[in-house]
């Protein structure tokens, strides 16, 4: 099995690890790319008026463009860590032990908007680039990074994928055609018995549920059986619609939201 997570927009700073290597990262044949997205990115760090229109800085923001400056020689760590947030922290996965960890680095892939899926493990610097953007210089990142993304995790040669992505990062690579897949969407059943999108709580939902399958490392290689999983796991996950899986979560106040 393959999940596919989302970045988080915030990051931890420093790092122990050596400086970037895009083309020792997950999917090295998207080197090319990395290097192409990352010299945009340094460039447009020289003027800091142009990076805060491009990439939405507030006052309070202004730092990041000396981050962006410093990419390509700054000190790495494994991305998991790097990320924070509600998603990254529920999967906490920094308590994890080793043999969770491992099992993240082998199973699981983080979507980067500027060097496209790594691995959990993988050593990256901080950054500030989402999704959204367009570089100068560059076509906007769904058109520069989704076929060549595609094809990268064709070849990985999946048997199942798992996508927790948002909608904007699922749409810088789609999981390729003919590769079984459920995209994950978070729900909550209300009193009236109506489901519900959740749209924060959904990032915490996700991280818990990669942190339960780092935990127990099941053998998954198909929707039924992740969904046999889930339901030995105490956990509610239904179809939902084509190619669609519904995550069941208490709504953020309710009594089992504690």
């Amino acid at each position: 099995m393959l999940i596919l997570l989302p970045p988080s927009e915030t990051k931890r700073p420093g790092g122990a690890g050596a400086r970037l290597d895009p083309g020792g990262l997950a999917l090295a044949q998207l080197a090319p790319l990395r290097e192409a997205v990352l010299s945009a990115l340094v460039a447009l760090a020289a003027d800091e008026e142009e990076s805060a229109r491009v990439l939405k800085l507030g006052p309070r923001q202004r730092g990041e463009v000396a981050v962006n400056a410093a990419v390509r020689d700054a000190s790495t760590m494994a991305a998991v860590d790097r990320y924070t947030g509600v998603l990254f922290d529920a999967l906490d996965a920094a308590s994890l032990p080793a043999t969770a960890r491992r099992w993240l680095g082998a199973h699981v892939m983080i979507h980067s908007a500027p060097l496209g899926p790594v691995w959990a493990l993988d050593p990256i610097p901080a950054y500030r680039l989402g999704a959204g953007a367009s570089l100068p210089g560059l076509p906007p990142l769904r058109r520069l990074w989704a076929e060549a993304t595609t094809a990268a995790i064709a070849d990985l040669a999946p048997r199942f994928v798992l996508d927790l992505r948002s909608e904007a990062y699922a749409a810088l690579g789609p999981v390729p055609a003919g590769v079984a897949s459920r995209y994950v969407r978070v729900v909550s059943e209300g009193g009236d018995g109506a489901v519900r999108a959740l749209n924060h709580f959904n990032k915490h939902a996700k991280g818990a549920l990669v942190r339960r399958l780092a935990q127990e490392r099941p053998r998954i290689s198909s929707p039924a059986a992740f969904l046999r999983w889930a339901e030995s796991s105490g956990l509610r996950v239904h179809e939902g619609g084509e190619g669609e899986l519904e995550l069941f979560a208490p709504a953020p106040g309710s009594p089992t939201d504690r």
